[in-house]
């Protein structure tokens, strides 16, 4: 709390949530059918976000957001830094729906899933949840969730909250700022 008053934290765009939520760890399935855990992708900066593909708003608009800030960094920094989109509509989102989803809007970013009890086990890890309305007559339902992207460093800190207001500059300038602090 008193890290701002000292002058040397860079003024975050996000929410600094350093010391606050648990490193990252998740063995999932990506969109070969693989297992992938979050040690595979240490050393790079990771935006974890929650989501479904059939979403008709938040998903869209926030991969689209990260995206963007991403694709704005330096070449050296578009390399270090990772989208983790974990699906948790397993029942819709095969392998092949979420790599053509992820695909669309970032070569930088990698689509996850799991079965129902692992993505619940991951989303209260970060004190999120996720829910399913009823289906309709045709099968179709939405699925809840948060709009909230975490940043997790190089070292798997989790070190930031992004909100859905935040632009992709302000994004893009929390990943600069994280990447250049990080960089040693």
């Amino acid at each position: 709390m008193l890290g701002g008053c000292f002058g040397d934290d860079p003024a975050w765009n996000g929410k600094d949530i350093s010391g606050l939520m648990p490193k990252l760890a998740f063995e999932l399935t990506d969109t070969s059918g693989d297992t992938v855990t979050a040690e595979q992708t240490d050393g790079e900066i990771r935006m974890l976000f929650f989501g479904f593909t059939s979403c008709p708003d938040i998903c869209p608009a926030t991969l689209q957001k990260l995206s963007k800030a991403v694709k704005d960094l330096p070449a050296e920094l578009q390399a270090d830094t990772r989208i983790v989109f974990v699906s948790v509509d397993p029942q819709r989102d095969t392998p092949e729906r979420i790599d053509s989803y992820v695909s669309f809007f970032s070569d930088r970013a990698i689509g996850l899933t799991g079965e129902e009890p692992a993505l619940r086990e991951l989303s209260k890890r970060y004190r999120t949840t996720f829910g399913y309305d009823e289906p309709d007559a045709e099968g179709n339902y939405n699925v809840s969730h948060s709009g909230a992207v975490y940043v997790f460093d190089r070292d798997g800190n989790a070190r930031l909250l992004l909100r859905p207001e935040l632009s992709a500059e302000d994004i893009r300038a929390d990943l600069i700022a994280l990447a250049e602090e990080t960089s040693s």
